[in-house]
């Protein structure tokens, strides 16, 4: 059995599929260390996983983002990308290798595993790049968030735009890179290589965003359906399916529960549990929107007070949490500001979506939705409750939704996933022994 070394930034989207590939390496009998933020200590000891904590920047509360991101209302769309890439993912920089440094000498990993947005471990990929034999263990990445790496077949990450296909997509997507890695990305270019300087390495050979270039293996949760195809895909990437939380321990459903059960549709709704601080930006329109339907409206607020929603419409009903893998096989359409996670845990059971995301990545989930055939875009994170309505509508209207979606979750069934990170992993310590030059033998 191995020894494994799994590394997260401290945000429960990106820390959950790292705990539960955890839980899934212990229980085969590997040894596993995640290193990530304070908070996670208790959900990465009961996977029965060694807990190290990362410092400084790193170490931040991902439930208090205005902490973190104190200028962050100031920005919009793609410029709001940008100012969280700098200040999450490539100023902690510094502090999260210091901390996988200390990990790499203490705990000795056969791997390391990094999800795909821990940019932790540059230092040491751009050492193996100009040194095959550099002593680090190898390193792979899952990514947790939609696949991101610049294509002429896609338009740059962040933009949401659908692919366009033939010669004048391709024109397009050239025009457009250039302008986001030379101009809306240059500063954010240069801070990364600024630092990787500090740490005496010398710049980025590919766009900050490409990481999915670098890495030694790049495992890409979620089904191969559900992203756009590039023909200029580096062959080091490679889709494994999707990683689902376990379910969580039974406990008291709502008294309202048998409902689900009747006749009407059931049309779930959540901002998530970390971009519901307003709940009027896509709850409440969801509300209203649906309010003279004849569905059964479920609400999950993410952990804050239902009270918070005002007074509810007669067909609505909701909760703080609401257990997903019980939810799920008896909703009909989700509504969702299109977190990764949620969205590919509502594909596994074949529920068609309503997306309407316009932050972080969530304009790039909210396309793939589109492309897909799975759902409808609203193309907005504040919808009207009229757009929210006639999204619903469409969705219910048409049945190559529901197909759509069906036609993704045995996609997803396909997939041994666990089974395929295993296996990649086992086999980059292999590689990585090979390549090793032999000890010299003892007098």
């Amino acid at each position: 059995m191995s020894n494994y070394l799994l590394c997260s930034n401290p945000i429960q989207g990106h820390v959950a599929p790292i705990v539960a590939i955890a839980r899934d390496l212990v229980s085969r009998g590997h040894r596993v260390t995640v290193l990530t933020g304070s908070r996670f200590r208790d959900a990465v000891e009961a996977a029965g996983a060694t807990h190290r904590a990362l410092g400084g920047l790193a170490d931040y509360d991902d439930r208090d983002v205005h902490d973190q991101l104190p200028d962050r209302d100031r920005y919009r769309g793609i410029a709001k990308l940008q100012y969280d890439v700098q200040t999450i993912f490539v100023k902690t920089v510094p502090d999260q290798f210091a901390a996988v440094e200390a990990a790499i000498d203490e705990v000795s990993p056969d791997a390391i595993v990094v999800e795909s947005a821990f940019a932790g471990v540059l230092p040491l990929l751009i050492d193996r790049q100009h040194d095959a034999e550099a002593g680090h263990p190898p390193i792979v990445a899952v990514g947790v968030l939609p696949f991101s790496q610049s294509s002429a077949d896609v338009a740059p990450y962040g933009l949401g735009l659908l692919p366009v296909p033939g010669g004048l997509g391709r024109i397009r997507n050239r025009v457009l890179n250039v302008l986001v890695q030379r101009v809306v990305f240059r500063a954010t270019q240069k801070l990364a290589n600024e630092l990787l300087h500090s740490l005496g390495r010398p710049s980025l050979s590919s766009f900050v965003l490409d990481l999915s270039r670098v890495h030694e293996r790049f495992l890409q949760l979620g089904p191969s359906d559900f992203e756009p195809p590039r023909r200029d895909l580096t062959p080091t990437v490679r889709f494994v399916g999707t990683v689902l939380p376990p379910a969580p321990a039974a406990g008291a459903l709502p008294d309202w529960w048998h409902e689900l059960d009747g006749d009407r549709p059931v049309v779930h709704v959540t901002q998530g549990t970390i971009d519901n601080k307003e709940l009027d930006r896509l709850i409440r329109p969801t509300l209203d929107a649906l309010a003279d339907r004849d569905v059964l409206v479920v609400v999950s607020t993410g952990g804050r007070p239902v009270s918070e929603l005002g007074e509810l419409p007669a067909n609505a009903r909701a909760a703080e949490f609401l257990p997903y893998d019980l939810l799920m096989p008896k909703t009909d359409v989700f509504v969702t500001n299109a977190g990764y996670g949620g969205t590919q845990f509502a594909l596994s059971h074949g529920v068609p979506l309503v997306a309407a995301g316009d932050t972080e990545d969530k304009p790039e989930v909210s396309m793939r939705v589109e492309w897909s055939g799975a759902g409808v875009n609203l193309r907005s994170g504040t919808p009207t409750a009229e757009a929210v309505r006639e999204g619903v509508d469409r969705v219910l209207a048409d049945p190559a939704f529901t197909d759509r979606a069906q036609a993704l979750a045995d996609a997803i069934a396909e997939y041994d996933t666990f089974g395929l990170i295993e296996a990649e992993l086992e086999a980059a310590v292999l590689a990585h022994g090979s390549r090793m030059p032999a000890a010299a033998p003892v007098e």
